[in-house]
Formats: structure tokens, C-alpha cells, sequence
């Protein structure tokens, strides 16, 4: 569940569709970002609805409602982001240590209809502020803190896979 791996990592996500999860972000053009971040959010409101959303299937591993309190503050950190990279030349965002937040935040604790609405209201934020990328705004730069580079059309790719690959994780 890391989501700011090794810099020497994370490209594959680019390269070729993931074994896991089995999604591409080569297949669809930088235009259709926002549409896709709305459809995993509708898919997430789904899930916080229809599950049992605070069993963990294992210790080790988040249950629903967990994943999507992440997923709610992965939309949030990359809308955030995205406006640094929008607004600032090549920013080095701020370190985010997930689990810290999941603790802290007591995600497993949090009412699952706040939750889902609050992620619905952030994947929008996120979604209309890439709806205004155009142009060269795409090849704009930003690193993370531990030196990773992204464009914005590498960043969003990047985070997309994030969120697919957690709904996958729970629903298979």
C-alpha cells in the first residue's frame, strides 16, 4: 500500500499495463483524465455503500472503507499537487506518509457516507482542475520529495493507476 515508492520504481506504471490490476495508462488519450477520476469516484460511492466496509480481509490489509478514506486524500494531495505544478516552475511537493495519515485520521473509524461524499467532492476538484490542462500545460514538471519527476500528464496517469488499482483491491 505505498504510494511514493523508490524513484527508480515507479515508471513502470507507465511502461505497460499493470499484472494486478491489469490497467493501462498508456490506453486513453491526457483528455479523458477527468472523465475517469469522476467514474472511479462514482465506482468508489458503490463500494462505500455495498460492502462491508469495515471488515479487513487480513490484518495486514485495509478494509473498504479504509481504502477509500486513502483514495479521498489521494484526490485531495494530487489536486493539491497539480496546482503547485500549474501555478509554480518544477515544485517539489511535500512528503505524505500514508499510514501515519491512516492512523492519525482513524480511517477505519470515519462514517462511510461522509467519506464516500467527501471523495466524490474531491475527485471533482481534482477532475476540474485537470479539465483546465491544455497544451504544454501537460508537459509541465513537479518532483516529489524523494526526487521522483513527473509531467503533469505522467502525474495524473500515475495517480489514476492508484486509485483503479485500490478499487481493485477491493473488489478484485
Amino acid at each position: 500500500m505505498e504510494i511514493e515508492p523508490d524513484t527508480k520504481d515507479w515508471t513502470w506504471v507507465l511502461q505497460r499495463p499493470c499484472e494486478e490490476c491489469g490497467f493501462d495508462t498508456s490506453s486513453f488519450p491526457q483528455e479523458d483524465l477527468s472523465r475517469m477520476i469522476r467514474e472511479n469516484a462514482a465506482s468508489w460511492e458503490l463500494v462505500l455503500e455495498a460492502f462491508d466496509v469495515r471488515t479487513r480481509p487480513s490484518p495486514q490489509v485495509w478494509s473498504p472503507l479504509e481504502y477509500g478514506c486513502h483514495v479521498r486524500d489521494v484526490f485531495r494531495l494530487y489536486d493539491y499537487r497539480l496546482g503547485l505544478m500549474l501555478t509554480q516552475d518544477d515544485p517539489t511537493y511535500p512528503n505524505w506518509n500514508q499510514d501515519e495519515t491512516a492512523v492519525r485520521d482513524r480511517y477505519g473509524d470515519q462514517d462511510p457516507a461522509r467519506v464516500s461524499d467527501e471523495l466524490v467532492e474531491a475527485a471533482e476538484g481534482l477532475a476540474d482542475r485537470f479539465d483546465t490542462v491544455a497544451g504544454a500545460g501537460w508537459d509541465r514538471p513537479g518532483r516529489r520529495s524523494d526526487g521522483a519527476r513527473f509531467t503533469v500528464d505522467s502525474f495524473g496517469r500515475y495517480m489514476l493507476h492508484d486509485v483503479v488499482h485500490h478499487l481493485h483491491d477491493v473488489t478484485g
